[in-house]
């Protein structure tokens, strides 16, 4: 999941990093579409993905909903937990 992540970002990053060449190719410049801002936006891209995947991988290995709560209930009432 981590390289999808990555692999995603670096795609935007890529498209953007070709918009602004064609941009700067026709004289369009727009001060907001720089390097700095290109390489800043794919790692927010990264963080939220990582982010998003822990608290995703938290939520799905704990015991907290109530489908989950039944669920360990009935690996307990089984023996399994």
């Amino acid at each position: 999941m981590k390289e999808q992540i990555k692999e995603v970002a670096t795609l935007v990053g890529g498209f953007l990093t070709a918009i602004m060449g064609f941009l700067a190719t026709l004289n369009i410049k727009y001060a907001w579409l720089t390097e700095a801002s290109i390489s800043a936006l794919v790692t927010v891209i990264i963080a939220g993905g990582m982010l998003a995947v822990g608290i995703y991988a938290a939520w799905k290995n704990t015991y907290v909903s109530k489908k989950a709560k039944k669920q360990k209930e009935e690996l307990q009432r089984k023996g399994l937990k």
